[in-house]
């Protein structure tokens, strides 16, 4: 048995990139989470939701927040400088070629015996394997 996840509106947020709660799921007012359950209703379109990654699983989870409470979006990776780049080129492996290897032709393959109803090859006894006929 293969257990997967359930395609959801979660799915489409990136991880700690905070988006508009309006834009990604529809509903009433509801609170921040650093607020907590004490604090102001806030519309869908003042609140932003937040996915965050999860030691355990892999579609993390989300959470809404207030602007005053909204995690500030991860800068970007550097780019990579020439130099970098090519220390990474100069210590990649070489790539290898592996020898060509020429198939062999139809005509020097050895020939089998067939069954004559099933085209199948039949063992070497002279059975063949699918309806149980002799074949010689």
């Amino acid at each position: 048995m293969k257990i997967v996840s359930s395609q959801d509106w979660r799915d489409a947020i990136r991880f700690d990139a905070p988006v508009l709660v309006a834009e990604v799921v529809p509903g009433e007012a509801t609170r921040c989470v650093a607020c907590g359950t004490d604090g102001p209703l806030y519309e869908r379109t003042e609140l932003w939701a937040v996915k965050h990654r999860h030691p355990k699983h892999h579609g993390g989870f989300v959470r809404f927040y207030c602007e005053v409470h909204k995690p500030a979006a991860p800068p970007p990776p550097p780019a990579p400088t020439i130099e970098a780049r090519r220390a990474r080129a100069a210590s990649a492996p070489k790539e290898r070629r592996a020898p060509s290897l020429k198939p062999t032709p139809i005509t020097d393959r050895p020939t089998r015996a067939m069954c004559p109803d099933c085209f199948v090859e039949v063992s070497a006894g002279g059975d063949c394997g699918m309806c149980g006929a002799q074949v010689v």
